[in-house]
């Protein structure tokens, strides 16, 4: 399943690295622009990870009518393809309302996935999978990053060694068609004609962003992410796979089952998402349909949106 030509022309996408600003960008173009916010991001989408993975309060949700949020419990996996699907279902509803789908969020994958469509595959290999997850468990996640290494140079100098999901998925592509999963997922960018009306990312100066990334760790702490993330090993759904190796609930997972200090904690955090960020940014960097938005760190929002904006009607007076 993939969005029509006709669905992806109407839709636009504002993207960036975490903590750049894009929630409250996307608020306020959204009511500029008659839009619903459809999430792009991997964790937005389990139930009780809210504080943690920056989910739009009940407020602003109440502002903006958003989507893709929510949709299953922690305990369950949930793939890029099951998200096309839902992304599917949700831009027709939107459309057929009048209104523009606004795709926020930055989950690169989902993005070049929405834009370029997704790679057929080979059904999953449940046996095989857990092989590796116990293979995993049992050397490390280094070593499987090795293992990766040795089959697929290309897949595991994207991924993280903390990825064990996509790099286990990587080895069991492999394994079962032989080739590489990579070779697949070098998709040909979308041509000028073909393109949403706007696909923007911001990029703020590293600085500010790094500055920015520590402030908003210390607020959620604030907030009560460490209990949010007690509640969720407590409850019925306790997050595993995807979900528990989610940026921040990993390492909080560890110091609540293994102790340790707190305030260090809170530093591997921040290390650990100054790192995601830079991935990010290399992920809409090497997409030719991303367009980035340089940013000084001193603009408010308002000024971010008037650009977008005036870009947004440039193009349109131009087609």
């Amino acid at each position: 399943m993939k969005l029509t030509e006709k669905q992806l022309r109407s839709c636009m996408f504002l993207c960036g690295p975490t903590a750049a600003g894009k929630t409250s960008a996307a608020l306020m173009l959204a009511k500029e622009l008659n839009a619903e916010i459809l999430s792009m991001d991997s964790m937005a989408i389990y139930r009780g990870m809210d504080i943690g993975t920056a989910k739009p309060s009940a407020a602003e949700q109440l502002q903006v009518q958003h989507h893709l949020i929510d949709l299953v419990e922690p305990d369950q996996d949930f793939s890029v393809a099951d998200y096309i699907a839902a992304a599917v279902c949700r831009v027709q509803e939107v459309l057929d309302r009048g209104c523009v789908p606004l795709f926020t969020g930055g989950t690169g994958l989902y993005l070049r996935s929405l834009l370029r469509g997704l790679s057929e595959g080979p059904t999953a290999d449940a046996a095989l999978r857990r092989h590796w997850q116990q293979q995993s468990e049992e050397k490390g996640r280094e070593w499987l990053h090795q293992q990766l290494q040795s089959r697929d140079p290309v897949s595991a100098a994207k991924l993280h060694p903390n990825d064990g999901r996509r790099m286990i998925r990587a080895i069991e592509y492999f394994e079962l068609t032989g080739t590489p999963i990579s070779n697949v997922q070098t998709h040909d960018s979308l041509p000028s004609e073909k393109r949403p009306r706007m696909v923007v990312w911001l990029n703020p100066q590293r600085v500010w962003l790094r500055e920015r990334i520590r402030q908003r760790i210390v607020v959620m702490m604030q907030a009560g992410w460490l209990q949010e993330t007690e509640r969720l090993l407590r409850s019925m759904h306790p997050p595993v796979r995807t979900a528990g190796q989610a940026l921040g609930y990993r390492e909080l997972i560890a110091f609540l089952q293994q102790g340790g200090d707190l305030p260090q904690t809170v530093d591997q955090i921040c290390i650990a998402t100054r790192q995601f960020a830079k991935r990010q940014c290399t992920w809409f960097r090497g997409l030719e349909e991303c367009t980035a938005v340089d940013l000084e760190g001193t603009e408010t929002t308002e000024r971010i949106v008037d650009r977008l904006l005036r870009e947004d009607r440039g193009r349109s007076g131009v087609e």
